[in-house]
C-alpha cells in the first residue's frame, strides 16, 4: 500500500479555501499524501484597461497580486506542513478553471479538494462556478468542501 496519494488544493483568499484545507487535514493521512497548493492569478486584461478614467499601473498591480498570492500559498503550505504533509506550492496565471484542470492532469493529481467557489457576487455569476467547471472537466476525482450553514 506504499502508493502516495497526490492531492491538488487550489486556493484563493476565501473562507472556502480555509475549509478545504481543514478538510484535507481531517481526512488525509500525512505520511501517504503529497499535497500541491495552487493559486491562480487571473490576468488583469479581463478587467479592462481604464478604471474610471484613471490609468492603472498594471505592473504595480501585478506585483501586489503576486505578493498576496505568495503570502497565501506560504500560509496554507505552513498549515499543511505543521499537520505533517509533504507540500509543494505553485502560482499560475490564467483562467482559473483551465489552470486547475491542466495542473491536475500534468502533475498528475489523484484528487482535487476545493471550496465551492470563493468568488464574490456578480463576478461569480458572470464567470460561472469555478468548482462546477473543474468537477466537470477534471482528469481525477474532485471533492468540493461546503461550509455547513450555521
Amino acid at each position: 500500500m506504499g502508493e502516495t496519494m497526490k492531492i491538488l488544493l487550489p486556493i484563493d483568499d476565501s473562507i472556502f479555501s480555509v475549509a478545504a484545507t481543514q478538510a484535507v487535514i481531517a481526512q488525509a493521512r500525512p505520511k501517504e499524501t503529497e499535497m500541491r497548493v495552487l493559486h491562480v492569478i487571473e490576468p488583469l486584461l479581463a478587467y479592462g484597461g481604464m478604471e474610471g478614467g484613471f490609468v492603472v499601473d498594471w505592473q504595480a498591480v501585478n506585483q501586489e497580486q503576486r505578493a498576496e498570492a505568495e503570502s497565501l500559498v506560504t500560509r496554507t503550505a505552513k498549515t499543511l506542513r505543521d499537520a505533517g504533509f509533504q507540500v509543494t506550492t505553485t502560482i499560475e496565471t490564467g483562467d482559473t478553471k483551465s489552470v486547475i484542470v491542466d495542473s491536475a492532469a500534468k502533475w498528475p493529481a489523484d484528487l482535487i479538494v476545493m471550496g465551492p467557489h470563493g468568488r464574490k457576487g456578480l463576478e461569480r455569476f458572470l464567470l460561472g462556478s469555478v468548482s462546477e467547471a473543474v468537477a466537470r472537466h477534471a482528469p481525477c476525482s474532485v471533492q468540493i468542501v461546503r461550509i455547513p450553514k450555521r
